[in-house]
C-alpha cells in the first residue's frame, strides 16, 4: 500500500466509524503519546532498561502502526500528501547522503 492510498483509508475508516477528526493539537497530543509507547518498548526491550512484566506482551509492531495512524490523520486534515512530500524528501536525502554515510567512519 502506498501513502495516497493509506490516507484514503484513514479517511474512509473515520468517516465509517468516528464522528470526525479529533483537532490537530488533540492528534499532536495523541501522536506524543503513542511515540512514547515505541520509546518505552525500545528503551526496554533492547536498552539498557529491564523490562517490567506488564510491558512484556506489547507489540512494538502496533505501537508503531498506531503512530502511523495519528500521523496519516494529521496529513489528512492539514491538506498534507504525504506520498508527494516523502517522496521528494527521499530524492533529497538522495542526493545530499549519497556519499555521506560511505564516508563516515563511525559507520564502518
Amino acid at each position: 500500500m502506498d501513502l495516497k492510498n493509506a490516507q484514503l483509508q484513514v479517511d474512509k475508516w473515520i468517516k465509517a466509524h468516528g464522528v470526525r477528526y479529533f483537532n490537530e493539537l488533540t492528534n499532536m497530543a495523541q501522536l506524543t503519546e503513542e511515540v512514547g509507547e515505541v520509546a518505552r518498548i525500545i528503551a526496554r526491550r533492547y536498552g539498557e532498561q529491564s523490562e517490567k512484566e506488564s510491558d512484556k506482551n506489547k507489540d512494538l509492531g502496533e505501537e508503531l502502526a498506531d503512530v502511523v495512524f495519528v500521523v496519516l490523520c494529521l496529513a489528512n486534515q492539514t491538506g498534507v500528501n504525504l506520498q508527494d512530500v516523502f517522496d521528494k524528501k527521499l530524492a533529497f536525502k538522495a542526493k545530499r547522503d549519497h556519499d555521506r554515510h560511505h564516508n563516515n567512519q563511525k559507520l564502518k
